[in-house]
């Protein structure tokens, strides 16, 4: 098992080195399909995110066992719920939607994770939650009944992720949710990244290497893709 994500995560950031996680859907990725995946990522990728906004009850621990199986990067869970944790996985982003109002989704879905978690050696990694403005309806969106901060309230944005780290998060992710048709700015990736200590990731829509660079370049301690990753 991979120890100490965390570390891994702010001695990288000390450095100035970049990271890139490739997201998969445990709903529609086809499992005889790993190896040939796996043989398609970036050389440059550096963990596997896995999760959905909602996924069948077992798929998720299919994926991460046969992922194991298949690579050394490490996986970590990025759940829409908590029936979606497995101990099998590396790390666990234990993620509070700090831009919705939705109690279930801001400490409803942590508590009711802990029974899992107490007797897990996962890593859990607190993580700050905030959901931006993609131009559509994102799955996030209309799963936790909580609106996305729009791309102009870029101090209030700011704000939300600095409330994060001070109560307690150890990352904060910017998402503008899957097949955004606007990414996060570059202006409110680079607030952030400037008033946090503690590693920024940002993802949603990103498709393209320049973007997946412009991302970077903004801020961005890691930037997350899914299958798009194909296509650059």
């Amino acid at each position: 098992m991979t120890k100490n994500l965390i570390k891994t995560f702010n001695s990288e950031k000390i450095k100035g080195n970049k990271l890139l996680a490739i997201l998969i859907d445990p709903d529609v990725f086809k499992i005889s399909e790993t190896n040939t995946f796996l043989g398609k990522l970036p050389q440059e990728t550096t963990h596997i995110f896995v999760g959905g906004s909602t996924v069948e009850i077992g798929k998720t621990e299919a994926l991460v066992s046969e992922l194991k199986k298949e690579t050394q990067l490490p996986i970590l869970l990025f759940p829409g719920d908590e029936t979606q944790i497995t101990d099998h996985a590396d790390g666990l982003l234990f993620l509070s939607l700090l831009s919705g109002r939705n109690p279930e989704y801001l400490i409803g879905q942590q508590v009711k994770a802990v029974s899992k978690l107490r007797n897990s050696n996962i890593e859990v990694i607190p993580t700050g939650y905030i959901l931006i403005d993609g131009g559509n309806q994102s799955s996030i969106e209309r799963v936790s009944n909580t609106k996305p901060m729009l791309q102009s309230e870029i101090q209030k944005i700011v704000d939300t992720a600095k409330a994060g780290e001070y109560l307690g998060c150890k990352l904060i992710y910017l998402e503008a949710g899957s097949g955004a048709r606007i990414l996060v700015h570059p202006k409110i990736i680079s607030a952030v990244k400037n008033e946090i200590n503690i590693p920024l990731i940002v993802g949603g829509g990103i498709k393209t290497e320049k973007q997946k660079q412009e991302v970077y370049q903004a801020g961005a301690d890691l930037v997350v893709m899914g299958t798009a990753f194909e296509n650059i």
